[in-house]
């Protein structure tokens, strides 16, 4: 049985690493990088090594953020591009689990309010607990008292449920005003795979949260 030569072997077992790419796809996109001028396959190495070097969290929402991007800043870490803006309406704020739920609501254009990434969702099974999230950062932010709504933006999944109502508990205190997306997403789908016109409606349409 004829093998790859380890350089090649070894850049297909990485890939492989990755979400969806499966033996096939890892060797595709091997031999086509091999085929590529060196200057390609270098720009595509920095470009994953300024990924790792220069992407950090948002010290405000907990967004991924440009170290360079905030320059002149005070305060202990950059901000990233939305809470930079002076445009957003900083009385709402749209929790989400990942970064990723937060920028397809951002292509669905409905809503200009702020964000508040949490990093996950409570998980007793995986042994994922509210101290593991970004909860007490999300509560010193409200507590600074300019904050009208906290919008609950997570997956329609156990977990997500179970997140929710742990908020909302935490929050009802503060006179906060609670809402929660509402129709349009299916009930057990992931947010990230819901496309954009439909996170947009479930925005516009969102429900008071009652406890």
């Amino acid at each position: 049985m004829m093998h790859y030569p380890a350089p090649l072997q070894n850049v297909i077992e990485e890939l492989k690493k990755l979400p969806g790419v499966g033996q096939r796809t890892a060797e595709r996109l091997a031999f086509h990088l091999l085929n590529q001028p060196a200057a390609e396959v270098e720009s595509l190495r920095e470009a994953l090594r300024a990924l790792k070097e220069r992407i950090t969290l948002c010290r405000e929402c907990c967004n991924f953020a440009d170290v360079d991007g905030d320059g002149g800043s005070e305060g202990p870490g950059p901000r990233c591009a939305i809470c930079r803006d002076p445009g957003r309406d900083r009385s709402v704020i749209c929790v989400v689990s990942h970064p990723q739920e937060l920028w397809k609501i951002e292509k669905s254009g409905g809503y200009q309010g702020l964000y508040h990434v949490l990093g996950g969702l409570i998980s007793p099974l995986r042994d994922v607990h509210p101290e593991d999230l970004q909860i007490e950062s999300l509560m010193r932010r409200l507590h600074r008292g300019s904050i009208r709504e906290v919008i609950l933006a997570l997956d329609p999944t156990v977990e997500g449920e179970h997140t929710s109502l742990y908020l909302a508990r935490q929050i009802k205190p503060l006179g906060v005003v609670i809402t929660r997306i509402a129709q349009g997403v299916p009930i057990g789908r992931d947010l990230e795979f819901t496309d954009e016109a439909t996170l947009s409606r479930a925005l516009q349409g969102r429900v008071r949260v009652v406890l």
